[in-house]
């Protein structure tokens, strides 16, 4: 296992459409295995591959390990891992009823902003064994789940913003990615 470094905004391979996988396999999980040790550092609830620069439909999430904080929102309570590998996950149902979260994205980092998503998705996929599964999910695991979909067809949360906001955020990221390069 090793952690991958990010794929950052404006990288073009953040708007990439991932292939689906044909076969799930060491090499499938040994990239999930990666990805669950990248996210759990940087840290975060939910992985994209494309965001470790894999264009492959592979997501990671476990949002466990967001709820696991205690009463007082402590960041440093013990968190008790609950870890979802999909591969090929798609939406196969979508709630009426929206939901709005303030998310971030580690491709995006110190950068959150509020976004109605359905409230509840059913998701179908195939485990780390090759088997199709299902899930309801609702709460702060649909919201992520559609968050790391969106990844795998090129979009992003800020896609989901005001053009204006959206905007900035782009000029932002690409002005940082600029300084990073002239001070290289």
């Amino acid at each position: 296992m090793s952690i991958r470094p990010l794929v950052i905004l404006p990288d073009t391979r953040l708007r990439q459409i991932s292939d689906p996988i044909v076969r799930v396999d060491a090499r499938v999980r040994a990239i999930v295995e990666d990805m669950f040790e990248t996210m759990y550092d940087a840290p975060g609830i939910g992985l994209a591959a494309i965001q470790v620069g894999i264009p492959e439909r592979i997501v990671t999430v476990d949002v466990g390990s967001r709820e696991a904080q205690d009463e007082d929102g402590d960041e440093d309570a013990e968190r008790e891992k609950h870890p979802l590998a999909l591969i090929n996950p798609e939406i196969i149902a979508a709630s009426q009823e929206l939901s709005v979260y303030s998310e971030g994205c580690l491709s995006i980092p110190e950068y959150y902003a509020d976004v109605e998503r359905p409230a509840r998705v059913k998701v179908r996929y195939m485990d780390l064994n090759g088997e199709t599964q299902e899930i309801d999910a609702d709460g702060l695991l649909a919201t992520c789940v559609q968050h790391e979909i969106d990844h795998l067809n090129g979009v992003l949360f800020i896609d989901h913003i005001s053009k204006l906001k959206r905007d900035r955020v782009i000029t932002k990221f690409t002005k940082l990615a600029k300084k990073e390069r002239i001070g290289d």
